[in-house]
């Protein structure tokens, strides 16, 4: 798999390391070729599967939903089409020699939506509601893998949300304080939970802040309509500091549950974009040249044991491992999924910047040596066609291609390990609380890289960790994570966890991503090389056909 990102991304980790000032390059925004004649109606709409969690920037924990907040809302940095930092709020940054200092300075163009400058406080009063408790922020838990003086402490109520390591040296001055060196810290902060947010809003509408008719926000667009679980809509930000350099009027966000339904409305003209349904690549790559697209993407999917309350059986390792290796990943990514998908043997991305793919000992064997083995460790365990029945429900969130892998993989084990699985799709919203909650015997897992570092990943597997739904414990992989984030050789430490992880198997890796969309041709500025696929409306633009 060709790395997109790896000489940028060094290149910026290099500058941090060396406690230098990176600046960030020229920020990007539509670029439009002189000559090119854009199209008299500059609105964007495109599918989603499920509705969004929510429009809060410290709130929201789904892809989908931070698509929206990138647009909403803008952080320190932005990501270019390579994915490298570009200046969004921030034009730049210092860092002091001992590397736990950095300074950000701010551009004095920015505004919120409603004509008030945006300031340093109004970082400092994001990132503290972030870590507070009574946020209940389901990604507190990445604002302490950031290494933030005293976050931990606070997310875990030993401290007041005072004394984080964030203050405004002055209105356009962030100083944010690390309790040790974090080598990719600068590569963190274009996440949605670091956005800025308007205390006098919330102060004054409370949870109803995002509503349409009170919102406000810093980002190229406002939030104008939103008909839960059918669509929403946002609109250009005219106080947005490079609004002239924005072409998009209107962006506008369908909420459609099928997948094929939504290739139809695609069909006929009703989408810009929408997700390619499972195993119709090729054929809608003859059928639509130029408008398919398949490339690889920073994202894992899993299957995850519930190991706090699921069935007794997955407490034995033996059969964790069998459900894993009766799994023919190459039926699911080439007959089932048909998009370019990668098997997945470890659990980070082969994509992902600096990681070296380890050798994993299942990975080498043929899969008809696997399904032997795992019929040998079932019939040990005392399982199996032989043995005690073993039966388990399998949930996942409503979508056709999710339905048609669990259906795939359940009828494998089955057949070869004589195992009953009842299958159970739930909405995103309800799904995402239950598999939270450990309200699940396995479940479907995906994550998409939050930076381009292999932490990304493997820190879902760490003790403490907000999303580590299988709850497991493990504390070599916890004191391997613990000495990466200060290391400068991870890969040794990466590829321990991995094999740590290949042994226990709390998680099942399935396949590692590639984007699979279909997008109209006079669609431009798409960021095809950013192997995150973090794209900004105020990026794109139409063209005259």
């Amino acid at each position: 798999m060709v790395n997109l990102n790896k000489n940028i991304s060094q290149a910026a980790l290099a500058g941090v390391l060396a406690g230098t000032t990176f600046l960030a390059t020229a920020s990007y925004a539509a670029t439009v070729a002189e000559g090119t004649k854009l199209a008299d109606t500059q609105t964007y709409t495109y599918s989603l599967l499920d509705e969004t969690t929510s429009f809060d920037p410290q709130i929201v924990e789904d892809s989908d939903g931070s698509g929206i907040v990138r647009d909403l809302f803008e952080g320190l940095y932005n990501q270019g089409p390579d994915g490298a930092n570009v200046p969004g709020v921030a034009t730049h940054h210092d860092v002091s020699d001992d590397n736990l200092v950095y300074t950000f300075h701010l551009r004095d163009t920015a505004k919120w939506s409603d004509g008030k400058a945006v300031t340093a406080g109004d970082f400092v009063y994001a990132w503290k509601r972030a870590v507070s408790p009574e946020t209940a922020s389901p990604y507190a838990w990445y604002m302490e893998l950031m290494s933030l003086e005293n976050a931990a402490e606070i997310i875990a109520g030993e401290a007041d949300a005072d004394t984080l390591g964030v203050k405004a040296i002055d209105d356009f001055t962030l100083e944010v304080t690390l309790s040790k060196p974090l080598p990719y810290f600068a590569e963190m902060v274009s996440h949605s939970t670091t956005f800025p947010s308007p205390k006098w809003v919330i102060d004054a509408h409370g949870d109803e802040w995002t509503r349409p008719e009170n919102f406000v926000g810093n980002g190229a667009y406002v939030l104008t309509e939103h008909v839960v679980k059918e669509r929403s809509v946002r609109e250009r930000n005219t106080m947005y500091w490079d609004n002239d350099n924005t072409v998009l009027d209107k962006v506008v966000a369908l909420v459609i549950g099928d997948e094929n339904q939504a290739l139809t409305r695609y069909k006929a003209d009703e989408l810009d974009k929408t997700d390619i349904p499972a195993g119709q690549y090729p054929a809608l790559n003859e059928e639509l040249p130029g408008e398919a697209i398949a490339v690889p993407r920073l994202c894992n999917y899993y299957f995850s044991y519930n190991l706090a309350s699921g069935p007794e059986a997955f407490q034995d390792v033996r059969v964790r491992q069998a459900l894993s290796l009766a799994i023919d990943r190459n039926v699911i990514v080439d007959q089932v999924l048909k998009g370019g998908q990668f098997p997945a043997y470890h659990f980070t991305p082969a994509a992902t910047a600096g990681f070296d793919a380890p050798e994993i000992d299942y990975a080498k064997m043929t899969q008809a040596e696997r399904d032997a083995k795992a019929m040998e460790l079932m019939a040990e365990a005392g399982y199996g066609k032989d043995g005690e029945k073993l039966a388990f429900n399998y949930l996942y969130n409503s979508s056709e291609s999710h339905k048609q892998v669990a259906i795939v993989a359940t009828q494998m084990w089955k057949q070869k390990l004589g195992i009953d699985v009842t299958l159970e799709n739930q909405e995103w919203k309800v799904f995402l609380e239950n598999r939270g909650n450990q309200n699940y015997d396995m479940a479907r897992g995906a994550w998409c890289g939050d930076y381009n570092e292999a932490s990304t990943f493997l820190d879902l597997l760490q003790s403490n960790s907000g999303y580590n739904d299988a709850k497991f414990n493990n504390a070599r992989v916890d004191e391997l994570l613990e000495t990466a984030k200060t290391s400068k050789d991870t890969g040794p430490l990466y590829t321990e966890i991995e094999q740590i992880v290949s042994q226990e198997m709390p998680v099942v890796p399935i396949y590692h991503y590639s984007a699979n969309m279909l997008l109209k041709s006079d669609v431009k500025g798409w960021p095809i090389e950013n192997v995150m696929q973090k794209y900004y409306s105020k990026d794109l633009y139409k063209v005259a056909e």
